[in-house]
């Protein structure tokens, strides 16, 4: 018994093309349709500021060096990598020429806003805003876009001073001056863990590059997420300008 024909529809090509032809129940018809395209998949395309991470956030061992001045009146830092060659630098911004005079008169400028642009070869990295003080610290952290990563809060102000790293109302991380005339900070993350460690000590590097009290080291133990990257950087190369300007020296 001979089976019926198909019924009328679109089918592969007996033809051996990729496209498939129209069947009209009776014959072949000369009726193609090609096959759609394939739609390609979105990629997913992560925040600006985790596209191109800065060469910065990606170093084992940053040494901080505070470039010399006949009068300092503004605090600029040069930042190398652990083999000595710079790759960043920390510069303070926006004073006006009465600020500067009270700096070269007086010490009262610790007590002022300060503004420090941490910069890499690409530009402005993060920008770093301590409003003025009177007894603790507070360091607003944004990038260069303005958006705001969080904040670096002075959590006591007697004893071994702890700043606390804030992320939206949330403590992530923390400073530890085990020894503030030393210079031994332990920079933690929220569960206590030790993940940088800022210190004089360090000797990865010629140690006259030590000789002075602005001159140190930083050792980031592993590679750190966002925004903790972000805030570990902005506290271990800040620490002297921003964190421990202060006339003190506490212990």
């Amino acid at each position: 018994m001979t089976s019926a024909p198909p019924p009328p529809g679109w089918y592969p090509d007996p033809a051996g093309s990729p496209a498939t032809r129209w069947w009209d129940g009776q014959n072949w018809t000369e009726h193609l349709q090609q096959p759609a395209a394939p739609q390609p998949r979105p990629q997913y395309q992560p925040p600006q500021h985790q596209q191109a991470r800065s060469i910065l956030l990606e170093q084992p061992v940053l040494v901080v060096q505070q470039k010399t001045k006949l009068i300092e009146l503004t605090n600029e830092y040069k930042v190398s990598d652990g083999s000595g060659q710079q790759i960043g630098a920390v510069v303070q911004v926006g004073q006006s020429t009465a600020k500067k005079a009270l700096r070269f008169v007086s010490s009262i400028d610790q007590f002022l806003s300060h503004t420090l642009e941490v910069r890499d070869a690409t530009g402005v990295v993060l920008v770093l805003t301590r409003p003025a003080k009177l007894v603790k610290s507070r360091v607003q952290v944004a990038r260069a876009s303005g958006e705001p990563v969080g904040e670096i809060v002075q959590a006591n102000a007697f004893g071994k001073i702890r700043f606390d790293l804030v992320v939206g109302g949330q403590v992530v991380g923390a400073i530890q001056a085990e020894n503030w005339r030393a210079w031994n900070f332990a920079i933690t993350d929220h569960t206590g863990t030790e993940v940088a460690r800022i210190t004089k000590t360090w000797e990865g590097l010629a140690r006259t590059m030590f000789t002075t009290a602005d001159n140190y080291a930083v050792q980031v133990h592993r590679r750190l997420e966002e925004p903790l990257a972000s805030l570990v950087l902005a506290s271990a190369l800040t620490v002297d300008t921003a964190l421990k300007q202060d006339d003190r020296g506490f212990g």
